[in-house]
């Protein structure tokens, strides 16, 4: 078994641990937010990272209904410019807290007098001992290149500060049920592998997905560049017909994860779209009627709101990029050319 599978299997316990193990630290930071009245966030990330701050953006504006904006290390690192954050909150993510320049977005801000979280998976990290605050992602090691529990851990510390920061008691009794959806989630794996035979040749593919699930879609697409080499590219379901959709020819490979909930109407359009170009259409979703409409699809467990979708979707499309890397014959623990930590400055 592949040290990515094994990391996807711990996702369940990594959840749980995390939302217990930083109840407290997140206390903290939420009665600093309310005692200093801060209404504005910053984030700063790459990579997985950045895909859990996209999430995390949604999860913010939507629960807390703060501004949340995500930031350009470069305009720092490259350009040598001095953003203002004073009175934010300035969020940096990384799974190793080595980022050099998420951590000058921190050492900047923590300079300006705002409030400064680190989320990393090393509590002796650089950007860890950069901010006040430390969100510890209590993954244990990663071990395969391509990550995956760190960003499930990076995405619930995220919604469990949304929670308490906006005193949502029931959002935060939702994100209490993610482990075990998770845990339902890999009953599935069978499934996803059986899937994705189906596209050992694919070469390129479109990754579709809308509102909060939009990470999911950048992420799942990650996975599979990462892995098995093929060339990915998601967009939200909304931006895709701006342009690119104008690419959808017949058989061309479309994966859309279609939630039930506001945004199901959207990923409806899109399939019935898609189907008319004959593209190759993989449905991930809880409703039959739209898993119907795929050329296949895999079923997500019911039973939870599109806002905690997110968890079940990015475990699945974990899932499916191992299996499909698997069969390829390719090892998506050590995909070629890449490290598992990232030094970017």
């Amino acid at each position: 078994m592949s040290l990515m599978k094994n990391e996807i299997l711990e996702q369940a316990v990594v959840t749980r641990r995390c939302l217990k193990e930083n109840s407290a630290q997140i206390d903290s930071i939420v009665s600093e937010l309310n005692s200093r009245g801060i209404r504005f966030v910053v984030m700063a990330a790459r990579g997985t990272s950045d895909h859990a701050a996209v999430y995390g953006k949604y999860i913010l504006e939507s629960r807390k209904g703060c501004q949340v904006a995500l930031a350009a290390p470069s305009v720092l690192t490259l350009y040598n410019k001095r953003p203002d954050y004073k009175d934010m909150l300035v969020i940096g993510i990384s799974q190793s807290g080595q980022a050099q320049d998420v951590r000058e977005v921190l050492q900047l801000a923590s300079e300006q007098g705002a409030v400064t979280v680190a989320i990393t998976n090393y509590p002796d990290s650089p950007l860890a001992k950069t901010a006040k605050y430390h969100l510890n992602c209590f993954a244990g090691e990663e071990k395969s290149v391509a990550a995956t529990k760190t960003f499930t851990a990076q995405m619930i510390l995220l919604a469990s500060l949304a929670a308490k920061w906006s005193g949502d008691r029931a959002f935060f009794e939702k994100l209490e049920v993610i482990p075990e959806k998770i845990q339902e989630t890999f009953a599935h794996f069978d499934e996803v592998k059986s899937i994705a035979k189906r596209y050992r040749f694919m070469e390129e593919c479109f990754v579709l997905a809308r509102g909060i699930n939009y990470a999911i879609a950048l992420e799942a697409a990650l996975k599979i560049e990462e892995t098995n080499y093929i060339r990915a590219k998601a967009f939200a379901i909304s931006d895709f017909q701006h342009g690119p959709m104008a690419m959808l020819q017949k058989d061309m490979p479309v994966l859309i994860f279609a939630p039930s909930g506001p945004s199901e109407r959207d990923a409806y359009e899109i399939i019935e779209k898609a189907r008319k170009a004959q593209a190759d259409i993989l449905v991930f979703s809880d409703s039959e009627k739209l898993r119907a409409l795929g050329d296949c699809s895999i079923s997500t467990p019911g039973g939870i709101d599109e806002d905690i979708s997110p968890y079940v979707n990015v475990v699945l499309a974990q899932m499916f990029a191992c299996s499909l890397a698997e069969i390829r014959g390719l090892n998506p623990d050590q995909p070629r050319m890449l490290n598992k930590i990232t030094k970017t400055y």
